[in-house]
């Protein structure tokens, strides 16, 4: 009965992950924003860090932290820094201050290896409606700014011709992979946040023909992954949050040969 309880918990999990990451993953790869993702995750272990000594909630450090590095961002990229270089800056940066302030708090170094690539089978009922919760407060983010959102992402003159102001929606896209990486360190970790918001929207982006198909299928391809990499590391006694990336990954190599073939 416990066993079976866990793994409905990990497998909850990872479909609730999977469905947050989803959407905020199509803008990811629409507006190129890759590295954006990657920096904001990196920024968490710092928060980690920030939480443990303070004795706080985890997610509450990750997400200050995460907020903190979109800010940052947002206010520095149109100051004479190029994106790209502020982005590698910040992200090593704040990985390397989160993982030597890690190592001066005592009884933490044997966490550090689930904070770094997740630790899923450990998800409690606490971090359930926590994943959950940061999942409906992500999709609902989108769905009230999915038109403004879109239009932004289009193009920047078309957004501020309709009324739209693209640095504000760039904030709240900051807010919702704040919120995503807040609720997914615990299921594939720091190092494996960007792989999880960006493969299965790449994934799904040769078979969509609409903004909104692209999403749904990428949410199907994120679950997919997310429980088909759970019973593998299962099978095969591999590091779960990793073989869920592997299998997210497969199903990208095979998307890509199908439309290869589809070409030929």
């Amino acid at each position: 009965m416990i066993f079976d309880a866990f793994l409905i918990r990990a497998a909850l999990a990872g479909v609730g992950v999977a469905l947050a990451a989803a959407p905020l993953g199509c803008f990811v790869v629409w507006r190129r924003m890759a590295y954006f993702g990657d920096a904001t995750a990196h920024a968490s272990i710092l928060g980690v860090a920030l939480a443990l000594s303070f004795d706080t909630s985890v997610f509450a450090g990750v997400l200050v932290m995460a907020l903190a590095m979109g800010s940052t961002v947002s206010s520095l990229s149109g100051r004479g820094y190029a994106v790209d270089t502020l982005l590698g800056v910040l992200a090593h940066s704040s990985l390397a201050f989160g993982l030597v302030a890690v190592s001066f708090l005592s009884g933490v170094r044997l966490d550090l290896m689930a904070y770094l690539f997740g630790d899923i089978l450990a998800v409690s009922q606490t971090d359930l409606l926590i994943i959950w919760g940061g999942a409906a407060m992500v999709i609902a983010l989108l769905w009230w700014r999915w038109s403004a959102l879109l239009t932004s992402t289009l193009n920047a003159d078309l957004a501020h011709a309709a009324g739209i102001d693209p640095r504000r929606e760039q904030l709240i896209l900051t807010l919702a992979l704040s919120v995503v990486v807040a609720v997914a360190i615990k299921v594939v970790g720091v190092l494996l946040i960007a792989a999880l918001l960006i493969i299965p929207a790449a994934t799904a982006r040769p078979f969509a023909k609409t903004p909104e198909r692209m999403t749904l299928i990428a949410a199907v391809i994120g679950a997919v992954s997310a429980i088909g990499g759970l019973q593998l590391a299962f099978s095969f006694d591999t590091p779960t949050g990793p073989t869920i990336v592997c299998l997210a990954a497969v199903l990208f190599a095979l998307s890509n040969l199908h439309q290869l073939i589809r070409r030929t």
